[in-house]
């Protein structure tokens, strides 16, 4: 299988699969990383810290980043193709199916189902990241502990922004080589 083919099959496969947004991709994303090695844990996280910072997707934000590492332009197409050609079908079938069927509670019974399983997926994305986060390169590290000790109270007791933490952490990443 050449490589863009490859790139357009797995992303394709992470965007038919990661129901509930951006974060929901991450499992799949970790997975896609330990499979195929087009990138490392610590690029991955790097990369979801990068997502999280500027505007789009996190999972066409770093289908865009590994497609361009992996094979230039034509990986970008491929990978990025691949993770939004499923979201865009089922669009359009559900558009159509809907308007038919908008008052049925069996439709309304299965978008009950996937909330739970969108949670599901969301939570391990936490729990991936809190891993990479607090244990880096087998060590626990202290500074990720203490910038989220500082992070958390004025987060729970302030009504900024949360582009105003984002930024800090960013800034903060920097000076100390996170």
């Amino acid at each position: 299988m050449t490589v863009l083919i490859r790139l357009f099959y797995e992303y394709f496969l992470i965007g038919l699969f990661s129901v509930g947004g951006g974060l929901a991709t991450v499992p799949f994303l970790q997975d896609l990383a330990i499979r195929t090695g087009w990138l490392t844990l610590a690029e991955l996280a790097d990369m979801i810290a990068v997502s999280q910072s500027v505007p789009g997707p996190i999972g066409v934000n770093l289908a865009t980043y590994v497609g361009f590492k992996i094979a230039g332009i034509p990986g970008v197409i491929a990978a990025v193709g691949g993770i939004v050609t499923p979201s865009v079908a089922v669009i359009l079938i559900i558009t159509r199916i809907l308007l038919k069927f908008k008052d049925s509670k069996y439709v309304a019974w299965a978008f009950n189902g996937l909330r739970p399983a969108s949670c599901a997926l969301i939570a391990a994305a936490g729990v991936g990241m809190a891993q990479l986060s607090f244990w880096s390169d087998g060590a626990f590290s202290i500074k990720a502990l203490l910038l989220l000790a500082v992070l958390i109270p004025p987060m729970i007791k302030t009504k900024l922004h949360p582009l105003i933490f984002i930024a800090f952490s960013a800034v903060i990443g920097v000076i100390f080589k996170f």
